[in-house]
């Protein structure tokens, strides 16, 4: 699947129940590629956290396309050797970084920080609960440091939640 415009949640659930989300994707983002390497079973769910206009793609025709259009095909390897980066960041951070840290850094991907040489807008509805099941942590726990972001003005809720690229200070102290 392709999302042109928009913003889409990935998650995953235990035997438990309880929930973990994988991604926030905005536009320009894939998502559900597994199919091309033989998943049989998506292994989580999509769900749009804003409007968004989604464009599903038979598997044979992505394949077809994958080996005629040159251009989509680099778009679409760029895209999974980033995707590729970013999980290898993620398990990294997950490992050795506090909570608070990985709430930072999770923040400032959701504004695509570094994406784009323009300043970042309000992030896409993100509940405290869904920045809990990214980083790894409890919602008290994320509610707690969201108010110390705030506080510092790193953060600022205006209609939306708006990160300052300032937050960066604290993903880069140690």
């Amino acid at each position: 699947m392709y999302l042109e415009k928009g913003s889409v949640k990935l998650s995953v659930v235990n035997e438990s129940g309880k929930e973990a989300v994988v991604a926030i994707l905005g536009a320009g983002d894939f998502f559900g590629e597994g199919c091309l390497a033989g998943q049989s079973v998506r292994m989580g769910t999509a769900t749009t956290l804003t409007s968004s206009t989604v464009h599903v793609i038979e598997k044979s025709e992505m394949l077809k396309v994958l080996h005629e259009q040159h251009a989509l095909s680099d778009q679409f390897i760029a895209f999974m050797l980033a995707r590729n980066i970013r999980i290898e960041e993620d398990l990294i951070d997950q490992l050795f970084n506090s909570s608070e840290k990985r709430l930072a850094r999770t923040l400032l991907l959701l504004a695509r920080y570094g994406k784009e040489d323009q300043l970042h807008g309000i992030l896409p509805p993100v509940s405290q609960e869904t920045l809990a099941a990214m980083i790894g942590t409890t919602r008290p726990r994320v509610n707690f440091f969201m108010n110390k972001f705030k506080k510092l003005g790193f953060i600022k809720y205006n209609g939306g939640l708006q990160v300052n690229t300032s937050l960066l200070s604290v993903v880069l102290h140690d």
